[in-house]
């Protein structure tokens, strides 16, 4: 007995462990889901992962656990790069192996912990390489020492005179014992004399100055040492540095965008020796150290990520359909009908051989609604038969009302058609007929294909942003239903109602604007009943049934563009810059260098004029925030100065000030009191993108006035606490003007706001 019972628990021990693992495994997957819906991917995977190891052949666990891996590997590549940029190398390669462990096929996980076990390997004391690795490594060594162009060290930029009737190499050698640096010449330059006379240049100015007087060009073969040779094409092509460089573009949305940018670029830097690399979005370019540079200016101009914009599509119909059946019909015809009730009986008696004496009655009438010539003298009512139909009591009332809302949004890039479709294909059938094979009552063949037609919302729009507040949208809007069917050759077709709308508009951003609507009233009304009787006030319903019924349908058609990504566009990329002549492209250098050296006298040299130093630059002003750090509670409203110092005539301050609209809401902006301290009346013009959190405010006194040299408070600004959060406000571009419109240097700060 003993055994029997241990056998018995054995078995109902082994009987509930699939139960127990199924209800662990159930628990785990919920689990999992709770922590999905966090966005806890890794901790989502190892609960997938433990309910699919519990019950592999559960295809649900199977199917969360490998859908969940991608998401918990990129968990751990985010985290490893995060770290990487902060320098915490070993910690990065921790968790792009981790990555790599959840999912092997991961790529950007190998890719990032093989750069990070790279850079750790450089660290450490290389190690000594064999014959094979020796020779890649001087290849590779040749190519990691390879410089970039040779460029002139900075010399001195203290303005000089010079006045010089000599030789060009002559002239050449003196500014460069000015400058401190070494000059050669080509061995087929003819030198010829020409007059320099110049007033307060520098050094590297003189140099350009004689290069142009000369006909000559030089360019640096050392930091300290330049070469001299004739301007002429093939000495250029002969002598000029050549630069190889390979740009990777990064916004390029459609296949021709890159074409387009190599067209450009062979056309604005005259050279042919540009290829494009289209699988890696990328051109290499080589040319000279300017051409180089002119390119990278070019293509951090051009290669923007494109604007884009969300549009709200809202579609709003309402439909409304009242009936009311009220009133009593009478009977309203009656019908007599003659009856004949005259019957005649005939009896017979006699004999009949084989079945003995009997006798037969006959009775006989007329049919319904005739009668005999006997009877006409004898009619009476019972003769006629009168029939009356029943009257019929109406009390209906019926109230309908429909409303149906749509509200797609799409989203597009600038300049790209963006289609939405929401709906069903309806199939329309599209016949041809062939001649009959006979003659004549052979019918023809019929050769039947089907087309299918989108019935629904259709939109197409194409936005072209203008800025940062203005959209032109160029739209197409088709709400079809279908309304019937119709008979058509035996097939039935569908009839299809449509109201379409194209059309282009330019809106602001944010701006509701009604497309178009469609107003739709039918009302009719219908009485049945007894002529007269039925148009007896109040007792009409009585003796008749009025029918009202009243339809309205009313259709709207809204839009509403908001900006996603404005054109990125800063003063560097519009500004203008001297790129040479037509035969040669090079850049015009104006940064005055910052290595200061002592004035040296030059022969024959005369003294700086006495009103150079009156011509030299303001020193640069300053634009900050008081206070420069706050902190505030939520829905609570405050006000942040914005101050001025050590600018010198003043007359226009344009400022581009950026917050976190997630945090912060403007709500005024208000004059200070620098620009008016003289009582002159100044204009403010502001325009705040709420979106965006970008500010533009710009205060500019009176036309014909002078500037003010002075510090203090510019503006105003005030905000309201939206959200808990750190915002900052910073100046992002600060070029104040004088009075002759000439710009100010002026730099600008930063200032925290703390909402909790």
């Amino acid at each position: 007995m003993k055994r029997l019972s241990r056998v018995l628990a054995l078995l109902v021990v082994f009987g509930t462990l699939p139960a127990v693992a199924t209800d662990k495994a159930k628990a785990l997957y919920k689990q999992g889901l709770n922590a999905e819906i966090r966005q806890d991917y890794e901790t989502a995977y190892s609960y997938y992962h433990q309910a699919y190891e519990l019950k592999p052949d559960d295809l649900t666990y199977r199917a969360s656990f490998e859908r969940i891996r991608f998401f918990a590997s990129a968990s751990h590549v985010h985290k490893g790069q995060l770290l990487e940029k902060s320098g915490k190398l070993q910690e990065a390669l921790t968790e792009f192996e981790q990555a790599m462990a959840i999912d092997p096929s991961s790529f950007i996980a190998q890719q990032e912990a093989n750069k990070v076990r790279r850079v750790l390997k450089e660290a450490e004391q290389p190690s000594q390489p064999n014959a094979s690795e020796a020779a890649q490594s001087a290849l590779h060594k040749r190519m990691e020492e390879a410089g970039g162009p040779v460029e002139l060290a900075p010399i001195a930029n203290t303005p000089i005179t010079l006045k010089l009737s000599e030789d060009t190499k002559t002239i050449y050698e003196t500014i460069g014992k000015l400058a401190g640096i070494n000059v050669l010449f080509d061995p087929d330059y003819t030198s010829r004399r020409i007059r320099v006379e110049l007033n307060g240049v520098t050094l590297q100015e003189a140099l350009e100055i004689t290069a142009l007087e000369s006909k000559t060009f030089w360019r640096p073969v050392t930091p300290n040492t330049i070469f001299v040779a004739a301007d002429t094409p093939a000495k250029r092509k002969e002598l000029e540095q050549s630069v190889i460089r390979t740009f990777y573009l990064s916004n390029l949305s459609q296949p021709n965008e890159l074409q387009d940018l190599v067209n450009i670029l062979r056309t604005l830097l005259d050279t042919q020796r540009l290829q494009q690399f289209p699988s890696q979005q990328a051109i290499v370019v080589r040319g000279t150290p300017d051409q180089i540079a002119l390119a990278e200016k070019l293509i951090d101009d051009l290669d923007k990520s494109r604007p884009e914009v969300v549009v709200d599509v809202i579609i709003m119909q309402v439909q409304r359909n009242k009936l009311r059946n009220l009133g009593i019909t009478p009977p309203t015809s009656a019908s007599a009908a003659l009856v004949d009730n005259t019957v005649t009986s005939t009896s017979t008696s006699g004999s009949n051989v084989g079945t003995g004496n009997g006798s037969v009655t006959t009775t006989s009438g007329s049919t319904p609604g005739t009668i005999n010539l006997n009877t006409l003298a004898h009619l009476n009512a019972t003769n006629f038969q009168i029939t009356i139909p029943p009257a019929t009591a109406t009390f209906l009332y019926n109230d309908n009302t429909t409303k149906i809302l749509q509200q797609p949004q799409i989203r597009a890039l600038d300049g790209q058609k963006a289609s939405l479709k929401i709906g069903q294909r309806i199939p329309v059938a599209t016949g041809s007929f062939q001649p009959g094979i006979g003659g004549v009552g052979i019918n023809p063949l019929v050769n039947t294909q089907f087309n299918y037609i989108d019935v629904g919302v259709n939109i197409d729009v194409t936005p072209h942003v203008h800025g940062t507040d203005q959209v032109t949208l160029k739209l197409a809007m088709d709400i079809s239903a279908v309304d019937s069917f119709q008979n058509i050759g035996g097939i039935q077709q569908p009839v299809i109602g449509q109201r379409k709308i194209e059309h282009e508009i330019r809106m602001r951003e944010g701006e509701a604007n009604v497309m178009g609507g469609i107003l739709e009233e039918t009302e009719s009304k219908s009485i049945n009943g007894i002529p007269g009787l039925a148009s007896i006030p109040f007792f009409r319903y009585f003796f008749s049934t009025e029918n009202k019924q009243r339809q309205d349908n009313e259709l709207v058609f809204m839009l509403i563009p908001h900006i996603v990504r404005a054109q990125d566009v800063f003063d560097s990329n519009t500004r203008a810059i001297d790129v040479g002549t037509a035969n040669s492209i090079s850049l015009h250098r104006t940064t005055p260098q910052t290595t200061e050296q002592p004035a040296t006298s030059v022969p024959q040299a005369a003294a700086p004029p006495a009103d150079q130093a009156a011509s030299a630059p303001a020193g640069s002003a300053l634009i900050s925030f008081d206070p420069p750090s706050l902190t505030q509670a939520v829905g609570t409203t405050f006000t942040v100065n914005v101050n001025m110092t050590g600018a010198q005539n003043v007359y226009s301050v344009p400022l581009q000030i950026l917050y976190n609209p997630k945090v912060l809401q403007l709500l005024n902006v208000s004059n200070g009191p620098v620009l008016q301290q003289d009582g002159q009346a100044v204009a403010l013009v502001h325009r705040d993108d709420s979106m965006m959190g970008i500010l533009q405010v710009t205060a500019s006194r009176p036309p014909g006035s002078t500037g003010i040299t002075a510090d203090g408070q510019l503006f105003t600004l005030t905000f309201q606490a939206k959200a808990p959060g750190d915002a900052t406000l910073s100046i992002n571009r600060a070029t104040l003007k004088n009075a002759s419109m000439q710009n100010i240097p002026a730099g600008g700060s930063q200032a925290i706001i703390t909402v909790h």
